[in-house]
């Protein structure tokens, strides 16, 4: 079979960006279940066929867009907490929050998609995948901040996460983005008052 060009590559990658960008106005106006392949095609100028090739059908287009918005989050929280600790930032909490500002950033950004894997429905199985996505950010989220197997620690780093995740809720819900930059600030303010590494002073 002979190898695809770089040409037809390039296509195949418009025409999936084209579908999602495409599925991304369709899911956020009507939601998963009222959702129509027909109207996903139809704003994305391609065909039946083509998605159901792409992607196999609406769920799984439905779960390469979760994918998608959920890989965008990850990349800009890498990158944020890359530069700073170039900056020379080596506290685990502020590099957590570092990274936590890219996140909230993020959902106001792509606030449709926020409220629609938030708050929207899905396909039978979506809660199981979002569940599991969340447990591994939790588990990122201890690497990042070096935090303990004890029960404290866990349950600490699980709270700061739920902290960021319902921050995400209240951006995404925001009126306006100045608004949504209070709501970021408060998340941060309460990071820090959550600080599991913390020493108490002696006295």
């Amino acid at each position: 079979m002979a190898r695809k060009s770089s040409w037809e590559w390039s296509r195949t990658a418009q025409t999936r960006q084209s579908m999602l960008t495409a599925a991304r106005e369709v899911f956020s106006e009507h939601g998963f279940a009222e959702a129509n392949v027909s109207e996903v095609v139809a704003r994305a100028g391609s065909s039946v066929g083509s998605l159901y090739h792409h992607f196999g059908g609406k769920t799984e287009l439905f779960l390469a867009l979760y994918e998608d918005h959920q890989a965008a989050h990850e990349e800009a929280a890498a990158a944020s907490v890359s530069r700073a600790k170039q900056a020379g930032v080596h506290d685990p909490v502020e590099l957590l929050i570092a990274g936590a500002r890219a996140y909230l950033a993020g959902a106001w950004e792509r606030r449709d998609l926020v409220r629609l894997f938030i708050d929207g429905d899905g396909p039978p199985g979506f809660e199981l995948v979002r569940r599991t996505r969340g447990r591994e950010w939790v588990r990122q989220n201890a690497v990042l901040l070096g935090a303990g197997a004890d029960p404290l620690d866990r349950f600490t780093v699980a709270a700061l996460t739920s902290v960021i995740g319902e921050a995400a809720r209240e951006v995404a819900t925001s009126d306006t983005e100045d608004a949504a930059r209070e709501v970021i600030e408060a998340a941060m303010t309460l990071i820090r008052r959550l600080d599991p590494l913390r020493v108490p002073a002696e006295g």
